[in-house]
């Protein structure tokens, strides 16, 4: 079956033939490498992983953090199915560049969305926790495309059904299993949501002849998420 999507070049196009999708691909596999580094060099994952106290200080963490998962196999291999399959449609329908950037700006999303719900110290909780424990997982990229996935549903005149039953199921796991980063996952779909609304207006107005203004808007919500981590941070 072929899908009409705006491609790179702004312009409404059939796709008849598969292509390799080099981005999805590529970070199975950083996060594949990052995964078996995590298990071979010892406090490897303590360098990668985000934590609110050190996310201000080592601002890398939000990114570095989405490549990188528990020890359990379980926990890999579920974010690394959800992004095969969901990732190649996608990167195909967007195009590399904007799926790269949808990817991580809603990663960075997933760790503001963290940091924004997170218990700080105070003299109800004088150990901060929640604030000085560190997380690692794709999943809140993975939410993130979640997310994109309904806007692009909607876009092309698709059921959206389906995903809600799987997005219905993951809350429920997210809230009920211990050690889920729950906040995560709320900050990445909703960030991926706003993203691909963005995108797809952006790629309308196009159509129209404006001036398409993908990566200006995409560059906005990062100046919103950044934003809202210096209030967090400046209110802590």
């Amino acid at each position: 079956m072929t899908e009409q999507w705006p491609t790179a070049d702004s312009q409404p196009v059939r796709r008849q033939r598969p292509q390799l999708e080099v981005v999805t691909y590529s970070i199975i596999a950083v996060c594949i490498a990052v995964w078996l580094a995590q298990r071979s060099v010892p406090g490897f994952t303590e360098l990668v992983a985000l934590s609110p106290a050190l996310g201000e200080v080592e601002p890398w963490r939000f990114v570095t953090s989405a490549f990188a998962h528990s020890e359990w196999i379980t926990h890999i291999l579920f974010n690394m199915f959800a992004l095969w399959s969901v990732g190649r449609w996608m990167e195909l329908a967007l195009g590399p560049a904007r799926f790269a950037a949808l990817y991580l700006v809603s990663a960075l999303g997933g760790g503001v969305g963290f940091v924004l719900l997170a218990l700080p110290p105070t003299a109800q909780n004088p150990a901060g926790v929640g604030w000085y424990n560190g997380v690692v997982g794709a999943s809140g990229a993975v939410f993130g495309l979640f997310g994109a996935l309904l806007v692009m549903y909607r876009h092309v005149g698709a059921s959206s059904r389906s995903m809600w039953g799987v997005l219905l199921v993951n809350a429920v796991i997210s809230f009920t299993i211990p050690g889920i980063a729950w906040q995560a996952h709320l900050g990445g779909f909703i960030t991926g949501l706003v993203t691909a609304q963005l995108m797809t207006m952006a790629v309308q107005r196009t159509w129209k002849g404006l001036p398409n203004r993908t990566w200006q808007w995409t560059g906005a919500v990062v100046v919103v998420l950044v934003l809202a981590l210096v209030v967090r941070y400046v209110t802590v």
